[in-house]
């Protein structure tokens, strides 16, 4: 099948290198330049473990082709995927400009009947909109069809080659004949195809992000709660997460929800409630108290260190939002590093690949290790931010004697509090570490 990706970010490259893997022909077109130029080379603009083997693999047997031309990718194409970003507004709405233009460019330069597909995350009645841009100039029969992604960072390239669903929202029996017989590869083990209408798709995707944000800003608020109460966060985790209603996925405590998604999609959605004259209390909280978690590490710090920050060396292990990535987009990482230079601090971090990120957004206003061990030297504490494996078993030894003081805060309960106790070493993590 002819398939054109239009956006070669997070969301369009993945989609375009695993249709590529089943066969497809593919064209992935953008208007940066720079970014085309790289890709043709194999060099990806983001981290994403087996993305770059399949782009390389793909882009060396002829399946998958990169272009800024972007009507000359959208002629010919039987499938357009419309995958731009959306990013927020200063009210919070999702910013569509991209999204509109794209479906412009469709309707102007399409040459036959087209399945014109919204992959980009988008507030329900979107479709409407796009429908609209394509008619302008549209001459042939086209057919729309809401598709959203549920790729997780890290584990994207899995996430769309073995899907545990696959949404699609359609009104037209072709849309839905096309992109059935385009998902069959993906669904072989029985996992299920969802046809729906197209609000609901759009829905569906901010749904399935306030549902899992609201899941980790709860356990945040127990995890806190437990502190104050002397009950164990981990424990009550475990006893709830059994609860078949319940499961264990995403009761984990930390330090706030970070990413491309869950901020902007949440913000997102309160925007159209409030639009559509709709309350979302719950979700309203939810955002409140994701907030102020991201502010508890640096009160920890501040607590252990009997609010002697000013002037002090602090280690930093992890600076992407979430492990198996660079993004560092919302990541409580940066929340944590603004607190502590606000407060006359100096930073020294270590991450395993969003480094370069890091020097993009913060410049010289921090210092970076080439190892996790090398940013302990000289420094006062430790904060770990993000659960990197690397990080999960360090030499405690190692770590009491590089730091001036021997004070560990641990932002994801990765070590055990009593055996930081045995070692001597000052140690807070969350929902765990207080008595009544």
């Amino acid at each position: 099948m002819r398939i054109t990706v239009v956006g070669t970010g997070y969301v369009g490259l993945v989609v375009g290198a695993c249709l590529a893997e089943t066969g497809n022909d593919v064209h992935c077109a953008d208007v940066d330049v720079a970014k085309i130029d790289g890709l043709k080379k194999n060099v990806l603009p983001i981290y994403e473990p087996g993305l770059d083997d399949l782009v390389e693999r793909n882009q060396s047997q002829g399946r998958l082709k990169f272009t800024t031309d972007v009507p000359a990718a959208i002629a010919g194409a039987e499938v357009v995927f419309i995958a731009v970003g959306t990013p927020p507004d200063e009210d919070g709405s999702a910013d569509l400009r991209h999204v509109l233009a794209v479906a412009e460019l469709v309707g102007q330069h399409m040459t036959r009947e087209v399945v014109v597909v919204t992959k980009s995350t988008v507030p329900v009645g979107t479709a409407e909109k796009v429908e609209a841009a394509v008619a302008k100039s549209a001459k042939l029969q086209f057919h729309l069809c809401s598709n959203p992604e549920f790729l997780k960072e890290g584990a994207a390239v899995d996430d769309f080659l073995k899907p545990d669903r696959v949404v699609l929202g359609v009104a037209t029996d072709h849309a839905r004949s096309v992109m059935a017989e385009l998902y069959a590869p993906f669904v072989r083990t029985g996992k299920p195809i969802i046809f729906m209408d197209i609000p609901s798709a759009e829905m569906t995707k901010y749904a399935a992000n306030a549902m899992l944000a609201t899941r980790i800003s709860f356990m945040n608020e127990i995890a806190n709660l437990c502190e104050r109460v002397g009950a164990d966060v981990d424990m009550v985790r475990k006893g709830i997460g059994s609860d078949a209603r319940i499961g264990p996925s995403f009761l984990f405590p930390g330090p706030g929800y970070g990413g491309s998604c869950f901020p902007k999609d949440v913000k997102a959605l309160l925007r159209t409630s409030v639009d559509r004259g709709a309350q979302l209390s719950v979700l309203n909280a939810v955002e409140e108290a994701n907030d102020r978690q991201k502010h508890l590490l640096f009160a920890k710090l501040s607590e252990a260190m009997g609010g002697a920050v000013r002037g002090a060396r602090i280690a930093v292990w992890g600076l992407a939002f979430k492990p198996q990535t660079d993004d560092m987009r919302e990541s409580p990482a940066l929340t944590l590093i603004e607190e502590l230079l606000s407060a006359g601090a100096t930073v020294v971090a270590h991450d395993p690949v969003a480094m370069p990120e890091a020097r993009r957004r913060l410049g010289d206003r921090i210092s970076y290790a080439a190892s996790n061990y090398d940013a302990l030297t000289g420094a006062a504490a430790l904060v770990v931010v993000t659960d990197w494996n690397e990080y999960r078993h360090p030499d405690f030894a190692r770590i009491k004697s590089a730091l001036t003081r021997p004070i560990v805060i641990d932002g994801r309960n990765l070590y055990d509090p009593a055996k930081m106790a045995a070692l001597g070493i000052t140690y807070s993590s969350i929902g765990r570490g207080k008595r009544a």
